[in-house]
């Protein structure tokens, strides 16, 4: 699902390759990936005109994600978004976006097994993974 006519998938491609340079031994690309990400964050802010919107949402817990890796001891978690944002701009599945679906403001349904299910293991769907849910 490569949707390169998006900014947010822009925004995520560059996002990626700046933490797979992390990975690969540049730890400066770790802090310019949560610089691009606050911007991304902001970007969106303004876009949606709306905190709760779900692509605002999905953008602040991926860069508490990326803050929560940056130290040190922590930076082996910095695989989770790496993995993550390369699938989300490959195939367009978007694990972020799933887990911040389930938040009770996020979703209609009761919690359960049948909704976690569908969460994770439905296909990728253009646009938001909420969309995608209330179409079935």
């Amino acid at each position: 699902m490569i949707e390169y006519k998006d900014i947010g998938w822009w925004y995520w491609l560059a996002t990626a390759v700046l933490l797979t340079m992390g990975i690969f031994g540049n730890e400066q690309s770790f802090v310019w990936a949560i610089e691009l990400t606050s911007f991304q964050l902001a970007h969106y802010i303004i876009r949606e005109k709306s905190l709760k919107a779900f692509p605002v949402q999905v953008r602040f817990w991926y860069l508490i994600l990326l803050i929560i890796s940056l130290p040190e001891a922590m930076q082996w978690l910095f695989w989770v978004p790496s993995i993550g944002t390369w699938a989300q701009i490959i195939f367009g599945y978007c694990t972020m976006a799933r887990l911040v679906s389930l938040w009770p403001w996020n979703r209609s349904e009761k919690l359960s097994l049948k909704s976690l299910t569908k969460t994770f293991f439905s296909r990728p769907v253009k646009g938001s993974v909420q969309q995608g849910f209330s179409q079935k």
